[in-house]
């Protein structure tokens, strides 16, 4: 398996967890203009539409957007990056956000990382796995301070030592607590009963193909045709 989640936010109003509290339905039109301006070379064809819950790091080709009032997420498998700092400047400045979040984890490694930037200046990045960080930029915010106090444990076997340099958590639950704090919901458990789950965000999916080799779109049916023709116009 890999990443559990490969997501960037881009965020502007104060309350986002709010927006998402709602519920809404992804912007199709606004998601297929972001997937065109954030991949020029390629033509981003729509297919099945997904959530969080089963869309948050999609394969290969795909991507899966959703925009909604003030709050916009891209679901990209190669944000994916254990150095957060230096993904490409396109991402944190084409869309002039107020602020933008970039929250990644995998599944089957503790591996976790996030990211802030405010106007397209970073202000907080870190990636780990649980013995090794492979990037630690800016001052800790205040809701780490638990997890460097050691409040959040990492589940770990008893009879097998842990390395001397073992972080005081799970980089992946640090991770999912970056989400939480800036967006209201976590990729994994819930934080309460009634809290935004993963499965209430829904996405636009596309498949991006290189100018020229999409997929030709099937021929329109011909809307009067014998008998179907003819029972089209009796029933309307």
């Amino acid at each position: 398996m890999g990443p559990r989640a490969s997501t960037i936010w881009y965020v502007d109003i104060p309350d986002p967890a709010a927006v998402l509290r709602e519920r809404p339905a992804p912007d199709a039109d606004a998601a297929q203009a972001l997937a065109s301006r954030l991949y020029p070379e390629t033509v981003a064809v729509p297919l099945q539409s997904g959530t969080l819950a089963d869309s948050a790091a999609p394969a290969g080709r795909q991507v899966f957007i959703g925009s909604y009032p003030g709050v916009t997420v891209v679901c990209e498998p190669t944000l994916a990056v254990n150095r957060p700092s230096l993904i490409d400047e396109s991402w944190t400045s084409r869309l002039e956000s107020e602020h933008t979040y970039l929250v990644c984890a995998e599944d089957t490694t503790p591996w976790g990382a996030f990211a802030c930037w405010k106007r397209g200046e970073l202000r907080r990045s870190f990636s780990a796995t649980s013995a090794f960080i492979h990037e630690n930029i800016g001052l800790p915010l205040v809701w780490e301070r638990e997890f460097w106090g050691g409040e959040h444990p990492a589940e770990r076997p008893i009879d097998v030592l842990p390395d001397p340099q073992t972080l005081p958590f799970d980089p992946g639950e640090f991770a999912d607590a970056a989400n939480l704090h800036w967006l209201g919901f976590r990729h994994t458990t819930p934080a309460a009963a009634d809290a935004t789950g993963v499965a209430d965000v829904a996405l636009c999916g596309f498949t991006l193909y290189a100018a020229g080799t999409e997929p030709a779109a099937p021929p329109a049916e011909p809307e009067h045709r014998g008998l179907r023709g003819w029972w089209r116009r009796l029933a309307g």
